[in-house]
């Protein structure tokens, strides 16, 4: 197991389960783990035998996100695990900064998926759910038959390059005095929320006090060549670079942040070559919320069509 990171568990928030009362379109029980003195929230649905599609999120949405995709995934017969990350969800919140850090992120997530025993699973990752579900594959590859990528990377931070589009964003998350998560979520997405779908995503965070991760996240993404993650990520990448196991790319249309990853992946990781790759039109950053069903029925044919 990665070690844990030594934390300050004097002042850990956790939201009160009623802030999750109103939500009427997630109807899954969240089941619990600890790690490193703190509770990890997931939800695990379907066959405990099939195949296992892991769902990660990303900054500063939680499990809810893929509420338009597990339903497809568990028609298919798949079993699907969506977590909330630290800081997010039903997961804990310490209030401290200095308790968190990518490396951190990470730590916390190998261990979770270490005492879920997740085993042949297909990884869906987009946003912060790929810097740090990609590392969960690089540092445990038994442990994953394939992985599926959607508007996300793995930074090292070694060329320097930062879209502008990230900077505006990273500015405005660590500077500015309102952070409405619901509408931040909201304005990702090429097709608006409702008034429900925005308040859904505010659930987690009843203060200020309770936005410490969703602040700090996008400061935490290698953008520099002194990076302190930019040697993990060219580790894990030299594992990407080996990965002859099924790798697709599903990057939408619509999203200034990542629009062209995918193109890295598709050169530089084995397992990609010769794949259906497919870009996700009229959809935002957030494909999950624009076109939920169709990226589970994609999924869904990409597991059948490459079987372990």
């Amino acid at each position: 197991m990665k070690s844990l990171p030594e934390i300050d568990t004097t002042d850990i928030l956790r939201t009160p389960e009623e802030r999750f009362s109103h939500i009427a379109d997630f109807p899954y029980a969240p089941k619990y783990v600890e790690v490193g003195g703190l509770r990890i929230a997931y939800i695990d649905e379907g066959p405990r035998n099939a195949t296992v599609v892991l769902l990660m999120h990303g900054e500063p949405t939680w499990s809810y996100l893929y509420r338009k995709m597990i339903p497809g995934l568990l028609s298919a017969g798949h079993r699907v695990i969506a977590p909330d990350l630290v800081g997010f969800g039903r997961s804990d919140k310490p209030s401290a900064k200095k308790n968190f850090s990518y490396a951190n992120h990470v730590a916390w997530m190998v261990a979770w998926m270490e005492l879920v025993d997740i085993n042949h699973a297909t990884l869906f990752c987009q946003d912060w759910g790929s810097l740090i579900g990609l590392r969960m594959v690089t540092h445990s590859p038994d442990r994953f038959d394939r992985v599926v990528l959607a508007n996300g990377g793995l930074p090292t931070g070694a060329r320097g390059v930062v879209p502008k589009a990230f900077r505006i964003w990273r500015a405005f998350a660590r500077f500015s005095p309102w952070f409405p998560i619901g509408r931040i979520v909201n304005s990702g997405c090429a097709q608006k929320l409702s008034p429900q779908e925005v308040a859904a995503y505010d659930a987690p965070f009843p203060s200020s006090k309770y936005e410490v991760a969703a602040r700090l996240f996008p400061t935490f993404v290698p953008t520099s060549p002194t990076d302190p993650e930019r040697a993990a990520n060219e580790q894990a990448w030299e594992v990407l670079k080996q990965w002859h196991k099924p790798f697709l790319t599903l990057f939408s249309s619509r999203d200034p942040v990542t629009r062209g990853g995918d193109k890295i992946f598709q050169k530089l990781v084995p397992g990609a070559a010769k794949q259906p790759h497919a870009t996700t039109r009229g959809a935002g950053h957030f494909l999950q919320e624009d076109k939920g069903p169709e990226l589970a029925k994609t999924i869904a044919d990409f597991i059948a069509a490459t079987p372990a």
